[in-house]
């Protein structure tokens, strides 16, 4: 196949705030037409002809990655009470398999309590959303995901046995649950099951309660949150002694928790919703620590009183650590003797540990220490601690040359040890890697970080260059290892992520100056950070490509259209790109809550916002670079049609002769196809794409 498909016109005008824009396309919308599948098919055929000159070099990448990684893998073991748990996966299986065993037991007495390859027989796509273990160690409930769609279906099994306890479909038992679950916690009786449910949007909307064993038509919903801005979700606290119900729009949040030895007691409201709080909540001793936003920007943690019935018993909430400039509190682990306050100082994650033990008047949170980092540029995060009462605090820790190791922090004499680095086979000496932090310059005069690495032996400068970027939803895109990567940095490319803001790299401040009204800074950044490379003489301005993916492909589709001379290649991986009839559509999974990230375009300053960046309403005929885009038909965050609807429009645009390719997994959603294998698969076809647009032999 020579030529791409053509997505034939079909009339449609859209009408809103007096304004007509013509959309030829629209009808790519209709997942019923028929003609809708036969289209994507054809657009996965032209794009694997279009490539097949890069199979044999899919098929090197594909085996460089699986080289490097030991297929055949055991986690360590996570205790908890007079058992441990590990995960493992086995050479040749493409998932995982969940193993429980006595505390420092040996491998005869292992039991298997799921095996997701099992599970997966049968099936092109497979996932495992919520698996929780029941107080008692002897029950398991899991969620699955066969379509990749985020529609989840739980089931209850006896360890022991495993024997179904409770699932849809079991009637002649008398029970089933219902089948859609997102999120789930065990109530301290192991027979009480609490469970988050959606509303026709997909939004999780309500928490049922459910006991094992009966019909699910028994089931009590406790809460449910009727305000389409917010989503709803359900977890219990490392002590065990509450269940906590959360309820958060991307500006709001309140919190209720519930006695989780008493299931069918009432839920104690923690603070009441005010809009523009933000707050989070966990539970050490006599008390509650809360994170907040109330006069904190970024945030500062609180000390408020056990929730009652009562409210009138409620003292007054007590700051532990208040506001400081350029520092985000991120959050708060809680022990029964100690606490890990987590921040961002400079970009960078750091972790302080709090003796709560030691605690007084003028320091009522303890004395602290930080826990010190290797390397200057980094990511780290709390890892697997089940145990309330423990005195070892686990972290996990990794950068962009070092692989994701797992610590061990002992309290009492600060000696930390290294339990698991992720093991990298193949000969690969990690030391001739070399990484760095730069910074670019915005045209607004704000500095704007850059995480680069390279291998300095293969390397010749200016070098070719992928650069990827996200830049929404406050998420800070983590200076992390990838073992795939080291294919790129073998062949002499410089790898750099933009930290842009719209991310939670650099506080609050960071993320609101990229989001709705400020979302250009968002694409004036990544473009800032494109020509500091080149001009610095990190990269060959006629060899940058850029890669993001979701509201990264945004941003992606931005660059496309704004500054298409910036690049040689682009890959926006099932990309948001739609996004002005997305969010006029609330019926559309998920659009509603999305509002306070983009705006409601019901709002005409918010509409006219929106469309001045939409990627989709802004091709022009230009010349494009060549474009590798993705999509999920059973995608429900980022709908098929949007990258289709774009890709039919850029060809019936552009001046352009380079490739502009789709490819749609007809059986996957937003993640991409499932499997390990199929995912080192996917990664190699879209590196060979990369290697070619760079011109990378």
């Amino acid at each position: 196949m020579t030529q791409p498909p053509v997505a034939p016109k079909r009339p449609h005008v859209r009408q809103v705030h007096g304004t007509e824009t013509d959309d030829p396309w629209h009808w790519l919308r209709d997942r019923d037409d028929p003609a809708i599948r036969e289209y994507l098919e054809a657009e996965n055929a032209y794009t694997e002809a279009s490539t097949e000159h890069l199979a044999g070099l899919r098929e090197t990448l594909f085996e460089e990655i699986k080289s490097r990684i030991k297929e055949t893998h055991q986690s360590l073991p996570t205790p908890k009470d007079e058992w441990e748990y590990r995960a493992r996966t086995v050479e040749g299986l493409q998932y995982g398999i969940h193993v429980q065993r006595p505390r420092g037991g040996t491998d005869d007495q292992e039991i298997v309590l799921l095996d997701e390859n099992e599970l997966a027989e049968g099936h092109d796509y497979f996932a495992v959303g919520d698996l929780a273990v029941s107080p008692d160690h002897r029950r398991l409930a899991y969620t699955t995901d066969t379509d990749g769609d985020e529609k989840y279906t739980l089931t209850v099994v006896e360890i022991d046995s495993g024997r179904v306890l409770d699932a849809p479909g079991v009637p002649a038992e008398g029970c089933g649950l219902a089948e859609l679950s997102y999120g789930l916690v065990w109530a301290n009786d192991n027979s009480t099951m609490f469970a988050v449910r959606t509303d026709d949007a997909q939004r999780p909307n309500r928490v049922i309660r459910h006991v094992l064993g009966t019909d699910s038509d028994g089931d009590v919903e406790v809460f449910r949150e009727d305000d389409e801005r917010f989503w709803v979700g359900v977890g219990s606290s490392r002590s065990e002694r509450y269940i906590g119900i959360g309820c958060e729009s991307k500006t709001t949040s309140e919190h209720r928790l519930l006695d989780a030895d008493d299931p069918t007691s009432e839920l104690l409201l923690v603070q009441a919703r005010r809009q523009g709080i933000e707050y989070g909540v966990d539970h050490q001793g006599d008390r509650l620590l809360v994170v907040t936003n109330e006069g904190a920007p970024d945030f500062r943690l609180m000390e408020a009183p056990l929730p009652t019935a009562d409210e009138s018993e409620a003292w007054p909430w007590r700051e532990l650590i208040g506001a400081r400039p350029g520092v985000r509190l991120d959050g708060v682990d809680c022990f029964a003797d100690f606490a890990v306050v987590h921040e961002r100082k400079g970009g960078l994650v750091s972790m302080r540990v709090h003796d709560t033990r030691k605690a007084s008047g003028e320091d009522p949170l303890g004395p602290s220490f930080e826990i010190e980092m290797p390397e200057p540029v980094y990511e780290a995060g709390g890892g697997a601690n089940a145990e309330y009462g423990t005195r070892r605090y686990r972290f996990g820790y990794t950068s962009m040359v070092t692989p994701p190791s797992i610590f061990e922090l002992d309290l009492g004499s600060r000696e930390r040890e290294l339990l698991d680095q992720l093991p990298v086979l193949g000969g690969v000496d990690l030391t001739a890697y070399q990484t760095e932090r730069i910074t670019a310059t915005a045209p607004d005069g704000t500095d704007i970080p850059i995480s680069v690495v390279w291998k300095p032996s293969a390397i010749g400068w200016p070098a070719p260059c992928l650069l990827y970027g996200y830049g929404a939803y406050e998420m800070p895109m983590p200076a992390s290892f990838s073992t795939a990567r080291l294919s790129l940095l073998d062949r002499g490319v410089l790898f750099a992520i933009a930290h842009v803001r719209g991310g939670g790299e650099l506080g609050r401040p960071w993320y609101e100056g990229g989001k709705l009204a400020k979302k250009s800074n968002t694409f004036d950044d990544f473009a800032a950070c494109a020509e500091h490379l080149a001009a610095a003489n990190w990269a060959d301005p006629a060899r940058i490509a850029a890669r993001g993916g979701s509201a990264g492909g945004l941003l992606m589709g931005a660059m496309v259209n704004r500054r298409p001379e910036l690049f040689c290649g682009v890959v926006a991986e099932v990309p948001f790109v739609d996004v002005l009839n997305t969010m006029l559509d609330p019926d559309i999974p998920l659009t509603v809550t999305e509002y306070d990230e983009w705006g409601d375009p019901a709002d005409p300053d918010a509409f006219e916002t929106i469309r001045s960046y939409a990627p989709y309403e802004n091709v022009e005929a230009v010349d494009h670079p060549a474009l590798l885009v993705t999509a999920g038909l059973n995608d429900p965050r980022v709908q098929y049609w949007e990258p289709a609807k774009w890709v039919a429009k850029l060809r019936d645009t552009t001046k352009s002769t380079k490739p502009i390719l789709l490819r749609t997994e007809m059986g996957a959603g937003h993640g991409g196809p499932s499997g390990r294998y199929n995912a080192w698969r996917d990664e190699a076809f879209i590196l060979a794409f990369i290697f070619d647009v760079l011109g990378v032999a």
